[in-house]
């Protein structure tokens, strides 16, 4: 797992449905990227060019420049970077409390019996990490 210095900047939306196919795949041609995207978006293929270009510059994505047709990699894993963005989201919005982000999260949505049993294995977990 790769230790960054500082966090990454803070993927959009659609930034974000291209790292999915990213995670989804381990990595992918811009054309692969936007065959996986065209039908949930409407967007041309020099479009999703630009945008992992622009995201290699973010540092969002890798890309392998050794053969023609480029590769990308996210450059984190879905876990690094739900974590940023749910660290983020905590001290912005919640001050800083992820008791508030959990309580705010169940109220919008509910969760099932198999995620409640989830989320409490996780309590124990992170219960027992602190004896």
């Amino acid at each position: 797992m790769a230790r960054m210095t500082r966090p990454l900047p803070r993927p959009t939306d659609t930034e974000l449905a291209i790292l999915r196919v990213l995670w989804e795949n381990g990595s992918a041609t811009v054309r692969q990227v936007h065959e996986a995207l065209a039908g949930a978006r409407d967007t041309g293929y020099t479009t999703t060019l630009k945008l992992m270009q622009i995201m290699a510059e973010k540092g969002l994505v890798v890309r392998d420049e050794s053969t023609r047709t480029h590769v990308y990699a996210a450059r984190l894993t879905r876990d690094e970077t739900q974590r940023q963005l749910v660290s983020d989201l905590v001290d912005r919005a919640f001050g800083g409390s992820a008791a508030a982000l959990v309580m705010q999260a169940l109220n919008a949505h509910a969760a099932s019996a198999a995620e409640l049993k989830e989320i409490e294995e996780v309590i124990e977990d992170y219960k027992e990490g602190l004896k």
